[in-house]
């Protein structure tokens, strides 16, 4: 399938990673080109070699009271205190604006699961008596949309989009066609995940760990997306635009050429970006030699909705105008190509 956004602008971002809080620290660790990923300690997991990308350097007291923020788990805490972090990026005043025509749009796969871990070993340990009711909201992974959403006022579409490690990308296209149709004039769209212990340790088990769970990380990236002409029409600076959106669901076997070649589209890009498993297919990457990449994953992490991060990196390395293909994968698909094309430089 492919779409064409050309109508479609990039006026904020927000990242929070292990490199940092904010757009700033993430520009940082891409320019060192130095890898945030550390040891996973040894009571997590006994095997050594491991290593997790943890966003140590997010203080929710440096956002929100702490008595407010125990509603919330912490891939809550991701999206929405990015959600805000892009809002103001991008200029966008909440309260003099309509909330029903603005919305978000957000991947995440393993949000909640330290939330379900604690609901249901209550359950288990102390049946239907042990179970605590503030617990089961943040449980879901439509759990950070729905936060950020009634934190920051919007009233739009809502949408959480669950698609293995091209999350954050499903959520993007979906973010583009509540835009298109005219039902919002603002999107927020990327990603939220966070890392538990039991998560890694049951990927441990399953014996996965070194194939698609090695380097996980956690954290939130959004865009704001708007349509061209309302964003010029509130003086908002664009960041860059994007051109068009293709998705293949499977690479059928003896035609594995022909959906590479309708993911990477026609035009040769200035870099390629690469998130999810897309760095594990080397197919999709045949012919771009000598054309300059990032794979973000390898300094932060990754997760089934990093494509988040790895998105705004992109737009904090895309020169001014200049093309970028961003390629997410996941083992088996879904396969995502977005043709991004960049704008004035994006600022601390």
């Amino acid at each position: 399938m492919s779409e064409s956004a050309n109508d479609i602008v990039i006026t904020g971002l927000a990242a929070i990673s292990a490199g940092g809080v904010g757009i700033g620290p993430l520009r940082e660790t891409l320019l060192r080109r130095e890898s945030m990923l550390t040891p996973v300690p040894a009571d997590i997991l006994p095997e050594p070699g491991h290593l997790w990308g943890r966003a140590t350097g997010f203080r929710v007291a440096d956002f929100m009271p702490p008595l407010k923020a125990r509603k919330f788990d912490r891939c809550s805490l991701f999206g929405t205190i990015a959600a805000g972090m892009a809002l103001r990026d991008a200029g966008l005043d909440i309260s003099s604006r309509d909330p029903e025509r603005i919305g978000i749009a957000l991947g995440c796969g393993f949000g909640g699961i330290a939330n379900s871990e604690e609901f249901l070993r209550a359950y288990f340990e102390k049946g239907a008596e042990g179970l605590i009711p503030m617990l089961f909201p943040n449980s879901v992974p439509n759990a950070p949309a729905s936060n950020a959403s009634i934190e920051h006022g919007f009233k739009g579409p809502n949408v959480t989009q669950v698609q293995r490690f091209c999350s954050a990308e499903s959520a993007l296209l979906m973010a583009c066609r509540f835009i298109e149709e005219g039902r919002a004039d603002v999107m927020l769209a990327g990603g939220a995940d966070d890392l538990a212990p039991i998560m890694l340790k049951g990927f441990h088990a399953l014996g996965q760990l070194r194939r698609y769970a090695e380097g996980f990380g956690e954290g939130s990236g959004i865009l704001v997306l708007e349509r061209r002409e309302h964003a010029l029409r509130r003086g908002a600076a664009i960041r860059g635009s994007l051109v068009e959106i293709r998705t293949v669901g499977h690479l059928l076997p003896g035609r594995e050429a022909e959906g590479v070649a309708r993911l990477r589209g026609s035009t040769m890009p200035d870099m390629v970006s690469l998130s999810g498993t897309a760095a594990d297919h080397p197919f999709l990457l045949e012919g771009t030699g000598g054309i300059a990449s990032l794979e973000v994953g390898k300094l932060v992490g990754r997760s089934l909705a990093m494509g988040g991060v790895a998105m705004v990196a992109l737009f904090l390395t895309l020169g001014e105008g200049k093309r970028a293909l961003h390629l997410a994968a996941s083992p088996e698909g879904p396969y995502y190509g977005i043709d991004f094309f960049g704008g004035p430089s994006v600022q601390s």
